[in-house]
């Protein structure tokens, strides 16, 4: 048995000199919050990394999604996949706004944008695509549907940080995309996220949102919460920013040992970079088929589990088949994702992962077969 555990991920961090050296300037200034210094400064970079015109930073990919919903004033209902995690149905939801399911396609997991259109109704404002484990959405499509319908398209892009397609930055398609920056992800700020917007009134009625909903120092015209990015966050952000290229260069490592060791294999998916993308390595998910594999999803994840590795039934259960909508959703209505949901399996994979634990995980998951 391995003498250390190994998670699913493990946080990127800078070393520990550099950051306590980023925030000396945040003891000299006292400024820890409401949009300083260290906040503007990411702002900046980010914009320039990611290739977009317009960025707001949040707390945390949640409170971008649900605000950036509310900032689009939308009713009615969201098209958007079950195949995710918790927090882009719930985003939906606390909007005031119905989900309507769509199937994913079987290739690489996104919604499937050849279905999207018969769920259109009198009642749909907005597509809310997933870019899943990295996989690109098929945006041509999707923004084909949106312009016929008149509908907003809110891409959550919390997989996808860095990824361009098509040699554009991901964060400039659609009307706008949610980055995630939470500690699990490619970058992290420990908490926090942003979005990505293409109409400056979206911004300007974004800035009011996370800040209580105040215009200035002695207006309020708005209904807002507080989900300002503090200057700690902000700090860590531009820190890993500066070693996030080589990051993803020890992932794409990581990915292609998986690759090397699990490609081919009856009965095992691999997950198989997209053609015009420039990828980021975020997860490596694998699907098992146990009829030709020779053993459960579950089962290789408790013999992957003996051995003190921890990988994640990612995603599953399915949004449309959470306990806390009970009743309201049926996920037999997305055959596709049930099916992926329950044979998925995503296998640990961070930048400091040690290539030799790569092969031993890909052995331990080959010998799970029983034949």
């Amino acid at each position: 048995m391995s003498k250390n555990k190994i998670l699913v991920t493990r946080s990127s961090m800078p070393p520990f000199e550099e950051y306590v050296n980023e925030i000396k300037e945040i003891w000299e200034s006292h400024w820890l919050t409401n949009m300083g210094p260290k906040h503007n400064q990411l702002k900046e970079k980010l914009k320039d990394y990611l290739g977009v015109d317009n960025i707001s930073l949040f707390t945390n990919g949640h409170n971008a999604l649900e605000l950036c919903l509310q900032a689009m004033n939308l009713n009615g209902e969201v098209i958007t996949t079950p195949f995710t995690f918790a927090s882009t149905t719930h985003a939906i939801v606390r909007n005031g706004l119905t989900p309507v399911f769509c199937d994913i396609d079987p290739k690489d997991y996104t919604i499937d944008a050849d279905k999207i259109e018969s769920l259109v109704t009198d009642k749909t404002s907005a597509i809310v695509p997933v870019h899943i484990y990295g996989n690109i959405c098929n945006i041509e499509k999707i923004e084909q549907i949106a312009y016929k319908y008149g509908l907003k398209v809110i891409y959550d892009a919390a997989h996808a940080f860095g990824i361009k397609y098509k040699g554009k930055g991901i964060g400039n398609y659609g009307d706008a995309s949610i980055f995630s920056f939470h500690a699990t992800k490619v970058f992290n700020t420990i908490e926090g996220g942003a979005v990505c917007y293409r109409d400056e009134e979206v911004g300007r009625t974004l800035y009011q949102l996370h800040d209580f909903g105040i215009k200035d120092a002695e207006t309020v015209n708005g209904i807002g919460t507080n989900a300002k990015m503090n200057e700690f966050c902000a700090a860590m952000g531009i820190c890993n920013l500066r070693y996030i290229d080589a990051e993803i260069a020890k992932r794409k490592k990581v990915y292609e040992c998986y690759m090397d060791n699990l490609s081919g294999i009856d009965g095992l998916r691999v997950n198989v970079i997209q053609s015009d993308t420039v990828p980021n390595y975020s997860y490596f998910p694998v699907v098992i088929d146990e009829k030709i594999f020779g053993a459960t999803r579950n089962e290789v994840m408790d013999n992957l589990m003996r051995n003190d590795i921890y990988s994640r039934k990612y995603f599953y259960p399915l949004t449309n088949a959470f306990d806390s909508y009970h009743g309201r959703f049926n996920p037999l209505q997305t055959p596709i994702a049930l099916h992926i949901s329950k044979r998925v399996l995503t296998l640990p994979m961070y930048a400091d992962l040690d290539i030799a634990e790569v092969k031993r995980i890909s052995q331990i998951i080959r010998s799970s077969a029983n034949k």
